[in-house]
């Protein structure tokens, strides 16, 4: 006798996640409706499709997975054509033992399950994913394909030999270009990357997605098609195409699966032709609370001492690509109430705040970051957010801003938080004026997350317990490798923080000018802990890796 399975809305009732009128009212529908309850309950707006892919998954006993996080194999991807699978809201992810693995917003439906069986003609595992998920897996492993096409396309239209010939600039609206440009953003973005970098070299011009920090290669271009395809990018960023021999920004916005995304595009001159970066910031990405930042409770009520008072310097440290960014935009979105006058300059402005004040720096226009400071100053500011301190001159005038009653955010490159003083006062900064003014420092990096579908145990050996300055064996996690994870062992990424919060003890001895290392052990005695000894505590809690401990923390001898 097969055990009794509930009924997909009396789960959702029981787990609080609709009410019953909001099932009463999608019943009520269904009756004239030929959809699923569940799909009814999205789209009355009572429930998340992601919410629907875990209750589904409770319900049927089948695994339930984030595309977001898993590694889908391209080939097997295509093994059904887009149609079938945006007819169904599946797609094959990846084949083990000769059994292909498809994700499913319903796997309920045998229909579909048949029609793939017949196509690939292979055993078939369903796993779970909400509908979402898998659309947009859909839209950017097909549009692998359409790349493939479009550069094919741009072979036959402009009929180029293989005698290195470029393509006629004049005429860059072409379909195939624009084509190939369009899935070379989806593309990324729908594979969490964070930078887009084009390349060209003598044969051949090479596209790579820096994912979860590393760059991971995408595609070739053949490097008589690359003019068509750089002057693409460089007439929707608002770039002189004519201009080929001095570096160029330039800025495009596009709203890519509902949400909207700003890419920055720098071109740089190499000898085979234009290199293009473009970085890519999703609006949205700022949004997250102090514990998805990767705050502790400790460092968290460090962070509430720097930023709940009214005047001072908060500075943010680390090296590019280590999110201050996000990290700050997060600070200054908690700290914005409408009884504050929030003004910000940055050079570019990353992410649009409701309620804040934003100026973008114009060097050209003789707008600097100095040049706006002073003028922000007369605008009756409570909290003023400088992109960077750059200069001793802006430093000069953040130190004045911050003694004379404004909280002051910014941001710093340094090793750690300690050395950020030194660096203050390398810039001309009096060390009673850095004493003085200074609030609170907090240093942060990323590190990649190890998979947690492939990981594996081990106790340390004496050499890692040198490295991590263990006393006795411990056991820790290492990265395997596996295809939810595209054979990396890493799986997205998590912060470390080391917050400095500025005492009196530590005023004095930056007044007395104490060396780095003085300050640093002053600072431990507050509580502060290290940027070394945060990463020790996730390799310990298997999160991380030694080798991403290694590569990315300062470790003192």
């Amino acid at each position: 006798m097969r055990p009794f399975k509930k009924k997909l809305g009396e789960m959702l009732l029981e787990s609080g996640q609709i009410d019953q009128n909001q099932l009463e009212n999608a019943l009520e529908e269904q009756k004239s409706n030929w959809k699923r309850l569940g799909d009814i309950l999205v789209d009355l707006g009572y429930l998340t499709d992601g919410t629907l892919a875990d209750t589904i998954a409770k319900q049927i006993a089948v695994e339930r997975v984030n595309l977001q996080n898993t590694y889908i194999d391209a080939a097997v991807a295509r093994l059904i054509p887009k149609e079938v699978a945006k007819k169904y809201t599946m797609i094959p992810i990846y084949e083990k033992d000769g059994v292909v693995y498809v994700a499913m917003s319903d796997p309920r439906n045998m229909y579909a399950l048949d029609d793939l069986r017949l196509l690939i003609q292979k055993p078939v595992r369903s796993l779970v994913a909400s509908a979402s998920e898998i659309d947009q897996a859909i839209e950017v492993y097909y549009s692998q394909q359409m790349s493939e096409r479009a550069i094919e396309d741009l072979k036959r239209d402009w009929m180029v030999d293989t005698s290195g010939q470029e393509v006629d600039d004049a005429d860059i609206q072409n379909a195939p270009a624009v084509r190939l440009a369009n899935s070379i953003m989806n593309q990324a973005v729908t594979l969490r990357a964070s930078d887009i970098h084009i390349e060209p070299f003598e044969d051949a011009v090479m596209v790579r997605f820096r994912i979860d920090g590393s760059l991971v290669e995408s595609m070739t271009i053949p490097q008589n098609l690359y003019s068509a395809v750089s002057t693409r990018f460089k007439v929707i960023a608002g770039i002189n195409i004519a201009e080929k021999r001095v570096p160029q920004d330039g800025r495009i916005e596009m709203n890519i699966a509902g949400k909207n995304y700003d890419f920055r595009v720098s071109t740089l001159p190499t000898v085979f032709g234009e290199k293009i970066v473009i970085r890519i910031l999703d609006r949205t990405s700022f949004l997250f609370t102090r514990e998805m930042l990767g705050f502790t409770k400790e460092n968290s009520r460090l962070v509430d001492m720097i930023i709940k008072k009214t005047n001072g310097i908060v500075l943010l440290t680390g090296p590019t690509g280590s999110g201050k960014s996000t990290t700050l935009y997060s600070l200054l979105r908690e700290l914005n109430t409408p009884e504050l006058n929030i003004v910000t300059i940055e050079d570019p402005v990353e992410y649009m705040l409701h309620g804040i004040n934003q100026v973008q720096v114009n060097t050209k226009a003789g707008l600097t970051f100095a040049a706006g400071l002073r003028s922000i100053l007369r605008q009756d500011p409570d909290i003023v957010m400088i992109g960077e301190i750059r200069d001793e001159e802006t430093a000069e005038i953040a130190v004045r801003a911050s003694i004379t009653g404004h909280l002051v955010l910014s941001t710093l490159h340094t090793n750690d938080a300690p050395s950020s003083i030194a660096r203050l006062v390398d810039m001309g900064i009096e060390p009673f004026l850095v004493a003085e003014s200074l609030s609170g420092i907090i240093a942060q990096r990323l590190v990649r997350r190890l998979c947690k579908h492939c990981r594996k145990k081990a106790l340390t050996t004496q050499a890692e317990m040198d490295v991590m300055l263990l006393d006795e064996p411990a056991e820790i996690y290492h990265p395997v490798g596996c295809p939810k994870c595209n054979g990396t062992g890493y799986s997205g990424r998590i912060s470390l923080h080391e917050v400095m919060h500025i005492n009196r003890a530590l005023r004095d001895a930056i007044q007395e000018g104490k060396s780095t290392e003085v300050l640093r052990d002053i600072a431990k005695e507050n509580g502060m802990m290290q940027l070394f000894d945060s990463c020790k505590q996730h390799v310990l809690e298997g999160t991380t890796s030694l080798n991403e401990m290694v590569k990315t923390v300062y470790v003192r001898d």
